[in-house]
């Protein structure tokens, strides 16, 4: 009777341990759908706002402390010295200057790993450029989610570069402050304003 009630009690706390982590899997995609629903908006043509996906509300409650005292590091050095404010002169998340609307835009959480959870967003981006495959495979960027504060945040963004390689856009930013701190210091770019990257033509 006795090992009857502590395998039920293991299994009862199993199954609380499972909840959680499902509970915990769905929270993690909440910041995620909060960035891709903005690029999802930027890039569906019109005449719809852009929507800065680094703007302050956003660094404050969508990223990590990390994350955001990183890209205000490398903020300071505008891409675009006439008109920006922004280290990327490229959306991030489709890793591109242009695309198309994005189709077939799916949001998909890992099991935990740690104190991270990866959640995966995959995506068509040039199916309007042409009907070869390479316009209509699929693109797959990795958020790297953790806890803070109580609430799942944005600790990174994964890309692929031209390579295939694993980008971590923490690690650009990064190498861009250090890159730019080298420079002579009548070559360092002084902060501007940015306008956000062109919508492609309709």
């Amino acid at each position: 009777m006795q090992k009857f009630a502590a395998s039920a009690f293991a299994f009862t706390l199993f199954q609380l341990s499972l909840g959680a982590a499902m509970a915990w899997a769905a929270d993690a995609t909440t910041p995620v759908k909060v960035i891709m629903d903005a690029t999802v908006s930027n890039w569906a043509g019109g005449d719809s706002d852009w929507q800065d996906i680094f703007d302050e509300s956003k660094l404050k409650d969508v990223y990590s402390k990390d994350f955001a005292a990183k890209y205000q590091a490398a903020a300071q050095f505008p891409a675009a010295d006439e008109d920006g404010i922004s280290p990327f002169d490229y959306d991030v998340i489709v890793n591109a200057q242009d695309a198309c609307p994005l189709e077939d835009v799916k949001l998909a959480a890992q099991p935990p790993k740690g104190d991270v959870t990866e959640v995966l967003a995959t995506f068509k981006k040039s199916t309007c450029m042409g009907s070869d495959a390479d316009y209509q495979k699929t693109t797959t960027v990795r958020f790297e989610v953790i806890q803070e504060a109580g609430k799942p945040v944005i600790d990174d963004i994964v890309t692929n570069d031209d390579n295939g390689s694993p980008s971590s856009l923490k690690s650009v930013m990064q190498d861009l402050v250090k890159q730019q701190q080298q420079q002579p210091a009548d070559q360092k770019q002084p902060s501007t304003d940015q306008a956000p990257p062109a919508k492609p033509q309709q």
